[in-house]
């Protein structure tokens, strides 16, 4: 009898072993600072965000999703506004961008993004559309 109740116990340790390492390795909690991405999301609020694409679905416009800045552990907290060969507006292309060079076409493996408070978001209206291997996630719950 003792056996098989340490048996039992252990495979119950072993599956939630397994469920803690699925969501330590598939989501991450981010919390936000700064305003833009008012009024979705206030400073200081706490965001679920998964990188396993196969449960959520793939990321595409409209989705807010977590990227990986330069600096090491800083990330920013974006609205994906337009996907890799889709054509941004006039009003929303890059600063830098110039009319006659024709349409802004987000380069393949890309993403644009825009913040929610467009007046004080640094977005890609300013740093251009980035590579989409640095987005650390999708946020799934707010």
């Amino acid at each position: 009898m003792r056996t098989k109740a340490a048996t039992g116990f252990g495979a119950s340790l072993v599956v939630l072993f397994f469920i803690a390492l699925f969501f330590y390795l598939n989501f991450t909690t981010v919390i936000v600072s700064g305003h833009s991405m008012e009024p979705t999301f206030k400073p200081g609020q706490r965001l679920l965000a998964s990188r396993a694409y196969w449960l959520v679905g793939g990321v595409k416009d409209n989705d807010i999703v977590v990227i990986k800045t330069g600096n090491g552990s800083e990330y920013i907290i974006k609205r994906v506004y337009k996907t890799s060969g889709e054509t941004v507006d006039w009003v929303n292309v890059p600063g830098d961008w110039h009319l006659v060079n024709g349409e802004f076409r987000v380069p393949d493996g890309d993403i644009y993004l825009i913040g929610d408070n467009r007046p004080v978001s640094e977005d890609s209206r300013s740093f251009g559309a980035i590579p989409i291997s640095r987005v650390i996630g999708k946020i799934i719950r707010y």
